[in-house]
């Protein structure tokens, strides 16, 4: 792998935490039923997805109303995660001990999300 770039965002634990959350949601979601995969698999995935992205895309645009409006999206994306984590539980497609430390990760990035949207207010 070439070197990467140092874009500043990488930086941010908000990012690093959605990251590993993306990690937990797609091992999580490995084992869903397979009639799910273009389902509620491949959307709990790109939801989870987008919650670094959103982080990573505002943080670049380099001004604090933009990152706090990409900070409230990546935010909403938690939510929806969360959701469907939820559903995924109701369906038990993974026992509640498998989906736990997953909506741990996702309650820690929720507050570094809300912590750096709060530190941009006063900036």
């Amino acid at each position: 792998m070439a070197d990467k770039a140092n874009y500043g965002y990488e930086e941010l634990l908000a990012w690093q935490r959605a990251m590993d959350l993306v990690d937990m949601v797609y091992v999580l979601t490995g084992s869903w039923p397979s009639h799910e995969q273009f389902g509620l698999t491949n959307q709990v995935r790109r939801a989870s997805v987008s919650v670094p992205s959103n982080i990573a895309e505002g943080q670049g645009r380099k001004s604090n109303g933009d990152f706090a409006r990409f900070l409230a999206i990546s935010y909403g994306s938690l939510m929806e995660v969360r959701t469907q984590l939820e559903i995924g539980l109701r369906r038990e497609y993974s026992p509640a001990d498998d989906i736990a430390p997953v909506l741990a990760k996702l309650d820690e990035t929720g507050r570094l999300i809300n912590g750096l949207k709060r530190s941009l207010k006063g900036r």
